[in-house]
């Protein structure tokens, strides 16, 4: 996380500096291809955020991801509008709550590895991380175009058109565009399943295609999770290969953030902005993640993080919301500082004492209490029907299959790299 804050401010910089020397930032902003190249990077970013989600997972805890990126979204946003409406009496500035709402999922993934998460919470994480993505792309983009309409602000190609009318009608669009695709990519599969790569590519190139053409990015997203390329033999390529584009996409857009950086900044609005972001996350996350294990409680009020997301939001709000990127940008560097400082002084908290319970598996029979003085151990065998204790055979690990060997299935850390 902090090598990837720390690439992020060094393309900004040079951003600036770029900007700075060629002056025509504006020219750039008011071009035609300024929108079609956003959302591309776009497309790109919210594809790679949903191809590595492990569906086992996301069935275990739809309910709460489901939640999370809907009422979850909403209340982040209404959180953070309210501060930003309550210090700085702008409406321009309700937009901006919806921009950083999101969590990162790549900076998640890369996490995944050294978090104190349980395998079950670090699944929850990457799953709500990339599914409020594409979610918060949908609201930022509409909820802009009424705002703009409501302040005679105009709007551009990459915020739709407005209203609820255009609303229903680019939700039915993006639905469609989808379940085409997806429709399509398994026909061909199962009539000729040697075809299944060459397909599958085919189906992909249309999809981004019309979705950067129309700004339908919500089908792009809906399309990485049945859509995933594997060529015969070389089943990790495409994964290598996403991760490459994902990681362009990302240095190019903090390089053109930088550039548009270049025409000022805002600090104090950034700060609160940012303050006001991870402390919504916080508490918006507690009455969802009730039922989760004690110990990943902290990590997940913990999490919110931005990348690239938010700064191509920021950048396709910039040309009607002059000024989104200098508060936007000041703001992405708060909450990633307050991610970094929050969760290295919760790793140096004590876990939450009792039983951790993972992946579903009961406590481990060594945490029970031993019998009292003069007292008959209970048969373990009696206390089935009673406790509704799963009992696996000695040899057999909870996670792993016959004879000992791990059970089929990753981790969602080794779907999705940073």
């Amino acid at each position: 996380m902090a090598k990837r804050l720390a690439l992020m401010v060094a393309m900004v910089i040079a951003g600036v500096v770029c900007g700075a020397v060629s002056g025509d930032v504006t020219a750039i902003l008011d071009g035609p291809l300024y929108v079609t190249f956003v959302t591309a990077l776009l497309a790109i970013g919210l594809y790679g955020s949903t191809y590595g989600i492990d569906l086992e997972h996301l069935r275990r805890d739809g309910r709460t991801v489901v939640l999370a990126t809907t009422v979850g979204v909403g209340a982040k946003a209404v959180l953070i509008a309210a501060v930003m409406l309550a210090v700085f009496r702008d409406p321009a500035y309700l937009v901006l709550g919806i921009a950083v709402a999101q969590i990162d999922p790549l900076s998640v993934a890369a996490l995944s590895g050294s978090s104190r998460l349980s395998r079950r919470g670090r699944g929850l994480l990457l799953a709500w991380a990339s599914f409020d993505d594409p979610v918060t792309a949908l609201l930022t983009v509409y909820a802009a175009a009424l705002a703009a309409s409501l302040l005679g602000r105009g709007t551009t190609a990459g915020l739709g058109s407005g209203g609820p009318a255009g609303l229903a009608v680019d939700l039915a669009g993006n639905a469609v565009l989808a379940a085409v695709a997806i429709r399509l990519y398994r026909l061909i599969g199962r009539r000729a399943p040697r075809y299944d790569f060459p397909a599958a590519c085919a189906v992909l190139v249309a999809v981004f295609a019309v979705g950067i053409w129309q700004g339908w990015v919500l089908a792009v997203a809906l399309a990485g999770l049945w859509i995933r390329p594997e060529p015969p033999g070389r089943p990790d390529a495409v994964q290598r290969l996403l991760d490459r584009a994902v990681g362009a996409a990302f240095l190019l857009a903090s390089l053109l953030l930088g550039a548009v950086l270049s025409l000022g900044v805002s600090p104090l609005p950034g700060l609160v902005l940012g303050m006001a972001a991870f402390a919504a996350h916080a508490l918006v996350s507690l009455p969802l993640t009730r039922g989760q294990d004690a110990g990943d409680r902290m990590p997940l009020a913990l999490a919110q993080q931005n990348g690239i997301t938010a700064i191509i939001l920021a950048l396709v709000l910039e040309p009607v919301f002059g000024g989104t990127v200098a508060v936007v940008a000041p703001a992405i560097l708060t909450i990633n500082v307050l991610h970094l400082v929050g969760n290295a002084w919760a790793s140096r908290a004590p876990v939450p004492a009792g039983p951790r319970v993972r992946d579903g598996a009961p406590p481990d029979a060594s945490s029970a209490a031993p019998p009292a003085l003069g007292e008959e151990p209970a048969h373990p065998v009696a206390q089935i029907p009673q406790e509704r204790v799963h009992v696996r055979p000695r040899e057999q690990h909870p996670l792993s299959g016959p004879a000992g060997r791990l059970a089929p299935g990753r981790d969602l850390g080794d779907h999705v790299g940073e």
